[in-house]
């Protein structure tokens, strides 16, 4: 079989592409010829070969708008190679990748990976609410990552039928041993409360800073990430005194990520919106046998993916008191926690049985073709 991946960005920024950019590695490395189709940043398009499988082709980009990459140079590309695949597995949202799929007149299988609706861009989604239709009445699958995001979408209800519910998974995250020695020093026997992600407003970093007010003293957060936000909630921890108890380095590398990984007593993510819609840093914690803290927002996979009592804790949305003293329950009971989170992992979310799951249903496509 022959498959092309389409979706965001190159290079991988966020959640959507990483998933992408992992199954293209991964079905590339078992033999299988599977190539990823995505927007690169301005100038020339680029070829970039993975292994003998698989290579990723990043068009040109205009600008960006609502968070899409407007590359007419994908809707070209696509044309001129889409009969050349038995599948297109395409990522949604990306209303560019949806119009590239339209217009290329391809008559093979589509895979439809629906990660989340499209909820803050409501102007945009009226104007493609048609193509975005079209999509989930031309795919023969559509893929969601899990039963609680699958029962409170309204969009997914229209095709119940062909719906399958395939968990996401990650390789697992092994600790940076020498960069943990170093940050233990640091936090001179404090437990560290570590938690990542892009400083936007549905991630909820707020919440999690009024929770250190609460936290006893022996306690140390970490808030890794940048963005829009970053310069306000550096504020909001010097307002509330905080300074020695939050500290937020800005973007890290994933050589960083892991040493935190391998000194946290837990990890939070406090988000508030169903934008949040699965929370791929919750399984690279458990990977690493870091319990976590999720929060229960409606219709949103987080508290499915952390299973309460197990893993870790699921609280209320936008409670920072219920969440400092999650926090404190939970790094009483770590061991047993993240016990819990490991086997979580690797039962449900590990890399190998992710590209398994999704290349039973590639098989099952097309066997019956």
């Amino acid at each position: 079989m022959k498959i092309l991946q389409i979706g965001k960005f190159w290079p991988v920024r966020g959640g959507v592409e990483k998933v992408m950019y992992d199954l293209t590695c991964g079905l590339s490395r078992r033999g299988i010829e599977c190539d990823m189709l995505c927007a690169g940043p301005r100038g020339k398009t680029k070829d970039i070969t993975l292994n003998d499988y698989g290579h990723v082709t990043a068009t040109h980009t205009i600008f960006k708008a609502n968070s899409t990459m407007i590359s007419p140079d994908m809707v070209w590309e696509l044309s001129r190679i889409a009969r050349e695949y038995d599948i297109i597995h395409i990522h949604h949202p990306d209303p560019m990748a949806a119009l590239a799929l339209f217009m290329s007149g391809y008559k093979g299988r589509v895979v439809l990976h629906w990660h989340s609706d499209i909820l803050r861009q409501r102007i945009l989604l009226h104007a493609y609410l048609p193509l975005q239709n079209w999509l989930l009445d031309r795919a023969d699958v559509v893929i969601c990552t899990s039963p609680n995001y699958a029962a409170g979408s309204k969009a997914l209800s229209r095709v119940a039928p062909k719906l399958r519910c395939v968990p996401i998974g990650v390789e697992a995250v092994i600790p940076n041993k020498e960069g943990a020695q170093q940050l233990r020093k640091i936090a001179r026997g404090r437990k560290i409360v570590f938690s990542l992600g892009r400083m936007i407003p549905y991630k909820g970093f707020d919440n999690l800073i009024l929770a250190a007010r609460e936290l006893p003293d022996d306690y140390m957060v970490i808030i890794a990430g940048s963005g829009p936000l970053y310069k306000r909630l550096k504020e909001l921890v010097h307002k509330n005194g905080l300074g020695n108890k939050v500290i937020m380095p800005g973007r890290i590398s994933d050589k960083d990520r892991d040493a935190l990984l391998g000194v946290s007593s837990v990890f939070v993510l406090p988000s508030v919106e169903k934008t949040e819609a699965y929370g791929i840093v919750l399984i690279e914690a458990m990977s690493a046998g870091v319990p976590v803290i999720a929060t229960e927002i409606p219709g949103s996979g987080t508290s499915w993916v952390s299973e309460h009592g197990v893993s870790g804790l699921n609280v209320p949305v936008g409670s920072p008191g219920k969440l400092a003293e999650a926090i404190v329950k939970v790094c009483g009971d770590t061991d047993i926690y993240g016990r819990g989170a490991r086997r979580r992992w690797e039962t449900m979310f590990t890399g190998e049985l992710f590209i398994d799951n999704i290349t039973s249903i590639y098989r099952e496509l097309l066997e019956g073709v």
